[in-house]
């Protein structure tokens, strides 16, 4: 398991990663980016009162879900195609 801090640290990385490498778009990591923001917001009005376990488990899933979505935007081929041998 992988706290808060980390689980945000390795999320941003695989965005920035994305964008690099020419798997995500702009557009893609502009909106990976504003979703990853907002369950950021989440996290600090739950830290308000303290994280109580239905609040960690509810940062837990969105953040599952958005590394679903990243992990999906990387690998559909809508790709930037940057380098050789990368097709647009």
């Amino acid at each position: 398991w992988m706290n808060i801090n980390q689980r945000q640290a390795r999320l941003e990385q695989r965005i920035d990663q994305g964008v690099r490498s020419g798997r995500l778009t702009r557009r893609e990591a502009m909106s990976l980016r504003t979703e990853f923001r907002n369950v950021a917001r989440l996290e600090s009005r739950y830290r308000a009162n303290g994280l109580s376990a239905r609040e960690r488990a509810d940062l837990d899933r969105r953040f599952d879900a958005l590394s679903a979505r990243l992990r999906w935007e990387r690998n559909d081929g809508d790709n930037v195609g940057h380098g050789y041998g990368h097709r647009r």
